[in-house]
């Protein structure tokens, strides 16, 4: 699965209407993707981004490609998931795939909608998924602790990452989750992490999922789970899952109107989808043609012949220069030709750093 977000959550918070939205949002733009099969549990969805719209305006293509992202319904979680209980054994490996973790919560009052634990308790529920994610770390962490005890007996150097471990153990046993290791950023926790992939190294977003009501003013439950977050460095995203499926079906204009009149600036799915795809530290640049203007998803820092072979691996053998205008020049510009005239159009070589937003295209050799 490698760069994706995996959904979880427990019964009836909405994890399940969530992932309808998305898949309703992947759905709406098949046609534009050459997808060729996707698996049920699956939603490859378009990235929202008005800059695309605006570079058509100037150029008129025939087609907009969005850049994507994926997102996995993680099924199966109940307590003792990491004993193997319920569909524990998939529920995990599902999860380790992934490298984002958005964990739906459900923070409003239905007493048609009955919570498996027979109450609302959002922070119970985090604790929850979060424990059974402790409770497989410490599995796998334990299991490699034994072998490497074992080739210390031969290997001095063996010791040290011992001792490492250990404290990494102690850590995860107090009920902390590993992404939160004050040595998070060693080489010894990348080397141990490479083999163990924690499930709580990952980075984790909580979707606060809201009544209709719970959109303009935060709710108690809310106001828990922020707090919570903000002591885990994690991010929340407040969503009435519920009107995100009703979006889904709505043009743009039309679901700019309900919005406005919500009174929210952005869907709670289109904050997810954007805060999603930063953290994976995904970003994109432009190609802007008659045939079509579309964003191409590149990691952070990437240079200008990697850039290129997201389009073809001949661009990156071949590469010879890239011509780059910053978006914001080529909108204030009103295009391609004007840029250059204006000077705005910049000639690059292989060191070069592509930045977020720049309008590209490349030369290279056949």
């Amino acid at each position: 699965m490698g760069l994706a977000i995996g959904l979880v959550g427990l019964p009836n918070v909405g994890k399940s209407t969530t992932f309808n939205a998305l898949t309703k949002a992947q759905n709406a733009e098949a046609a534009n993707y050459p997808f060729c099969t996707i698996e049920p549990n699956k939603a490859i969805v378009p990235v929202p981004d008005k800059r695309l719209n605006e570079l058509s305006k100037i150029v008129n293509p025939e087609r907009i490609q969005h850049s994507t992202l994926d997102f996995v319904d993680i099924a199966g979680l109940v307590k003792g998931a990491s004993k193997g209980e319920g569909l524990g054994n998939k529920f995990l490996s599902n999860i380790r795939e992934t490298e984002v973790i958005l964990q739906i919560v459900r923070c409003f009052e239905d007493e048609n909608i009955v919570h498996t634990e027979g109450s609302i308790n959002p922070l119970r529920d985090i604790e929850i998924i979060e424990n059974e994610l402790i409770l497989a770390d410490i599995e796998v962490l334990s299991n490699r602790i034994q072998r490497l005890q074992k080739q210390a007996k031969a290997d001095k150097s063996a010791k040290a990452l011992v001792d490492f471990a250990d404290k990494l153990m102690e850590f995860l046993a107090e009920g902390n989750l590993a992404r939160n290791f004050p040595e998070a950023d060693s080489e010894m926790f990348n080397e141990l992490n490479r083999e163990l992939r924690l499930l709580t190294s990952k980075e984790i977003m909580y979707g606060a999922n809201v009544d209709e009501d719970g959109l303009l003013e935060d709710n108690e439950y809310v106001q828990a789970v922020k707090e919570h977050a903000s002591a885990q460095n994690c991010e929340v995203i407040k969503l009435c899952a519920k009107i995100e499926e009703e979006l889904v079906g709505l043009s743009d204009e039309e679901a700019k109107e309900f919005l406005d009149d919500l009174g929210v600036e952005e869907s709670g799915l289109a904050q997810i989808i954007h805060k999603g795809f930063d953290k994976l530290g995904l970003m994109s640049y432009f190609t802007a043609g008659v045939k079509e203007v579309r964003a191409w998803t590149i990691p952070k820092n990437t240079t200008a012949p990697k850039a290129a072979a997201v389009i073809h691996n001949d661009f990156e053998k071949g590469f010879i220069r890239a011509e780059v205008i910053a978006y914001e020049d080529y909108i204030a510009c009103g295009g391609e030709a004007k840029a250059k005239e204006a000077g705005k159009m910049r000639l690059e070589g292989k060191e070069y750093i592509v930045q977020d937003g720049d309008v590209m295209h490349f030369r290279f050799n056949v």
